[in-house]
């Protein structure tokens, strides 16, 4: 059987989640919109690209620093 997830794991990789979006950001380091105009479809999925590579990055940096 497989083991259910419990409502504090998913609470727990959310808050991990939050905690970790300042340093994905940064490593990310998209510019910001300029307001006037929206980003397209395609931009919006590239964007969204590089800030999921970047998360995995981040967090991977933060378990280094968390083990050593």
């Amino acid at each position: 059987m497989a083991e259910e997830k419990k409502p504090d794991d998913a609470q727990r990789r959310y808050r991990e989640f939050l905690d970790l979006m300042p340093l994905t950001l940064s490593l990310a380091g998209l510019p910001t919109s300029e307001g006037t105009r929206p980003y397209t479809e395609e931009q919006i999925e590239a964007r969204a690209f590089t800030i999921k590579h970047a998360w995995k990055a981040a967090r991977q940096v933060a378990r280094e620093c968390i083990q050593k």
